[in-house]
């Protein structure tokens, strides 16, 4: 292990099974500059009680646990259990499913379900950096496959797009840093929706890459926009959208072969995991864990939020025009 902390799976799994080790390492990733209380942000911190792992703040004279504002709060999960939890999905590839995670802690598949949303809550980009340089932009469509589904819904949904949820994607091509993406659910492929997302995550100035669709026209005005036409060719020198076709391609991959079929209520959630690991791709599995770890405080996902029961601060609503 260097610096202290596990490198690979087998390190993370023996290192997060000693529960003292699973707080020490949030403490130091929570608070880096000292003990901070979450209900008033007074450093003037008490005793701690070992017995219950909580502090009792001396400015507002409540108690308080690593957990407290966290996706671990309310949580009977123990950290053991969360933390190689945390590990497994940003490091897989094309993710893990409820049921493998299930198996792997050896909980429920409710309980891994809810874990897992959790931390795709961590992994959802609040600020997100405006995209510059050669960007490309497409969308793509998903949903069940016709020839999967029992005679009666087939016929409800119709063919083609019909039924199925649309994802805009906009890619920022390799220049001094690795590529981003950035994902977002959208209710429909038109001018107003598609153009809007360009011009809120996309530096004005860049060159921007689109297929022939009719809701790109009018870019020019704040881009340099270049189109190329599919039914003509999918390459124009540097003009193409063969970047986000690749993505596409991994995201439906991983959508189909591990989660086999997500909610379009939920989608938003496992766009942002694929994005995640896409976005951090050059770090090390050790780095990629530590990234979100060190940014989990003030965020936090109840039962009746995920299921759409209540409103949540989390955009869970995203879909309900779509």
């Amino acid at each position: 292990m260097n610096n202290g902390l596990p490198e690979t799976q087998l390190e993370a799994i023996r290192y997060f099974g000693d529960i003292e080790n699973c707080y020490k390492f949030l403490v130091r990733m929570r608070w880096p500059e000292g003990i901070v209380c979450p209900h008033c942000e007074s450093k003037e911190i008490g005793k701690f009680i070992d017995s219950r792992k909580i502090w009792n703040c001396k400015g507002c004279k409540k108690q308080f646990s690593v957990k407290v504002r966290t996706i671990f709060e309310d949580s009977p999960l123990g950290l053991d259990k969360w933390l190689p939890a945390i590990w497994l999905i940003v490091n897989s590839k094309n993710g893990i499913s409820s049921l493998e995670l299930s198996r792997a802690l050896g909980v429920t598949q409710k309980t891994a379900w809810f874990v897992g949303h959790r931390i795709r809550l961590a992994l959802h980009v609040g600020n997100f950096q405006k995209l510059a340089g050669e960007i490309e932009v497409d969308e793509t469509f998903i949903g069940g496959k016709a020839r999967n589904m029992h005679k009666g819904k087939r016929k409800a949904k119709g063919r083609g797009v019909v039924g199925k949820t649309a994802v805009q994607g906009l890619l920022e091509r390799h220049s001094i840093r690795p590529s981003r993406i950035f994902l977002k659910v959208i209710p429909n492929t038109k001018r107003k929706i598609v153009q809007k997302n360009v011009r809120d995550y996309v530096l004005k100035g860049s060159h921007v890459m689109t297929d022939a669709l009719r809701s790109y026209r009018g870019l020019n005005d704040e881009y340099v926009h270049n189109v190329i036409d599919h039914a003509e060719a999918y390459v124009r020198g540097n003009v193409h959208t063969n970047g986000l076709e690749n993505f596409w391609s991994l995201l439906k991959r991983g959508i189909r072969g591990t989660y086999v079929s997500i909610e379009p209520f939920h989608l938003f959630r496992y766009l942002d995991e694929q994005a995640f690991r896409f976005n951090e791709r050059a770090l090390t599995d050790s780095e990629r864990f530590v990234s979100i770890t060190s940014v989990l405080s003030g965020k936090r996902l109840s039962y009746l939020e995920l299921t759409g029961k209540v409103n949540s601060l989390y955009p869970t609503k995203i879909l309900q025009n779509s």
